[in-house]
């Protein structure tokens, strides 16, 4: 059996459109259990491309799931961690898998029930006490949450002044910063003891859904951790540490969402004290938003800057023409090159490219991580645009 995202992922390259639409929710599903560092089974990804195959609907792979982990004899230390995970992913499934959305206090909180269903005793019950939560985004420090004895009446308010709101006539500027509020102020209520980010995020694209928008669940597969980081900026402010209400993380992970924008999604830009490599979170479509120096090259460069950025490799200058504007896996890219010998592809081609700082890899920090892909550094942008400039 490959790995499980690598399994998606080829249905939603080549599938069928169902088994392409049951692979891309059961891969956001499966994505948000990293929001609380929870990692799913084997046994989970091999249910789930049961049902993709559609040898088994949604209910009976909850039902796999249920009498597996009911049945099992040997247990593992992480045995509770992945029943969690597998549970839930199969409960999002099937909240994902309909259309239906009950825009509502009282949907919400049946959104948490349904999705916790099995797992959490307290499913579908509000908190009735306080909660603090330390966070590594915030060095340690942590958001103000909202009061328990406010907590519905705050999600009353919010969610009827959305279901008010028009967004006809709007900017796109206007429209992502009132979706980065709406979403994080629900958020910020945390209405319910355990599982509010998964919670949000599942509410989010249903609404976003319902409103007409066209939502790729990838967004929320691949960055759901930064999705989780965003809010929690959103929604913290230190008059000692001189740090206000930062939105603008929320708001371009919703650009990436909804306009098709390149920001870089990692976490490591959203820590209130970024170390200097971090400090500036550049948009990879825009090469004059990466800070990297020396490959931020302008238009007019100087010479010492142009030596740095040519390369005579015809090898590394033809991958940088196949990568462009785009972030792709090492199968894609010697499938562009018309190449099949692994190993010499990356000799000749990929690692070089990467020695010289034209190429990068998405996830920098994981090498080996099973969605890895590709794509061009600031130096890597600037000569690309020299080689196809007139093309």
């Amino acid at each position: 059996m490959k790995e499980g995202y690598l399994d998606f992922e080829e249905y939603i390259r080549q599938g069928e459109p169902d088994k392409k639409e049951k692979a891309s929710i059961w891969r956001t599903a499966i994505g948000l259990q990293a929001v609380d560092g929870l990692k799913t089974s084997d046994y989970l990804k091999e249910t789930a491309r049961k049902h993709i195959e559609g040898e088994i609907d949604i209910d009976e792979a909850r039902e796999l799931i249920k009498t597996y982990y009911q049945s099992k004899t040997k247990r593992e230390p992480d045995d509770d961690d992945k029943q969690e995970a597998d549970k839930v992913s199969a409960n999002i499934t099937k909240i994902l898998s309909s259309e239906a959305l009950d825009f509502s206090t009282k949907g919400y909180i049946a959104l948490h029930r349904r999705i916790f269903e099995g797992v959490f005793k307290h499913a579908g019950q509000v908190r009735d006490y306080d909660i603090t939560k330390k966070e590594w985004v915030l060095n340690y420090d942590t958001v103000h949450y909202l009061n328990w004895e406010d907590l519905r009446r705050a999600l009353d308010h919010d969610i009827e002044q959305e279901r008010s709101f028009s967004y006809k006539s709007i900017s796109s500027d206007e429209l992502i910063a009132h979706i980065t509020r709406f979403v994080s102020g629900i958020w910020q209520i945390h209405a319910f003891g355990e599982g509010n980010t998964r919670t949000t995020a599942v509410f989010t694209i249903l609404y976003l859904r319902d409103i007409g928008f066209k939502v790729e669940n990838d967004m929320f597969a691949d960055h759901s951790w930064y999705f989780r980081n965003a809010l929690v900026r959103a929604n913290y402010r230190s008059a000692v540490e001189g740090i206000d209400y930062s939105p603008q993380y929320l708001e371009r992970f919703f650009r990436n969402l909804l306009l098709g924008e390149q920001w870089d999604l990692r976490n490591r830009y959203l820590h209130i004290h970024p170390t200097a490599e971090w400090s500036v979170q550049p948009n990879l479509a825009d090469s004059t938003s990466i800070p990297q120096v020396p490959e931020q090259v302008p238009e007019q460069v100087p010479e010492q800057v142009q030596d740095l950025l040519h390369t005579n490799n015809t090898l590394i200058n033809n991958l940088i023409k196949k990568i462009g504007n785009e972030s792709v896996s090492i199968s894609q890219l010697m499938k562009l090159l018309e190449l099949k010998h692994r190993p010499n592809f990356l000799e000749y081609h990929l690692n070089p490219a990467m020695k010289e700082g034209y190429v990068r890899m998405l996830y920098p920090d994981s090498p080996r991580h099973p969605r890895q892909k590709y794509l061009l550094t600031m130096k890597g942008m600037a000569l690309y645009n020299e080689l196809t400039k007139g093309e």
